[in-house]
């Protein structure tokens, strides 16, 4: 995928990785969920924020977080993605681990005809979004392929 302001440079999944974990950032802060944040931005916005991931990761996330809120007008809602079952649940996976998980959905699941744009927008409004993101269980922890595999079959 080229970048939108330098058509000579490749958008790199690095890149693709940053904007995955800012989602992440910005939902658990706003109290919504990840598919809220994405269809508020839209696909030029990501497209503008995938251009721009070499530099904005070299800025403040907390800085990044809130401009994202304030240029994208993120409204705060009451979903908490950490409030879990301290009985099921011990560890709470940070915004850099789903990051990481959804990045690799997003690469794994892309078709060739597809660029990081429609692979987010695709991924982060598919119903396993809701298992991914229960951290009571264990969806997020398993191993990119499977997680892949249950995208692809409508579930775990």
């Amino acid at each position: 995928m080229k970048n939108k302001y330098f058509p000579d440079e490749e958008i790199e999944m690095n890149d693709l990785y940053f904007v995955c974990y800012m989602i992440e950032r910005v939902a658990r802060h706003i109290k919504q969920k990840n598919k809220y944040v994405v269809n508020t931005i839209g696909r030029d916005g990501l497209y503008h924020l995938l251009s721009c991931a070499n530099v904005l990761h070299c800025e403040n996330p907390l800085k990044v977080e809130e401009d994202w809120i304030k240029d994208y007008n993120l409204k705060a809602g009451d979903y908490d993605v950490t409030a879990v079952d301290q009985e099921l649940a011990s560890i709470i996976p940070s915004p850099l681990d789903m990051g990481a998980v959804y990045q690799r959905l997003i690469r794994d699941t892309i078709g060739s005809k597809e660029d990081y744009v429609d692979g987010i927008m695709k991924v982060y409004n598919n119903e396993i979004c809701d298992v991914i993101d229960n951290y009571n269980c264990s969806a997020f922890y398993e191993p990119s392929y499977v997680i892949a595999r249950a995208y692809q079959n409508g579930g775990f």
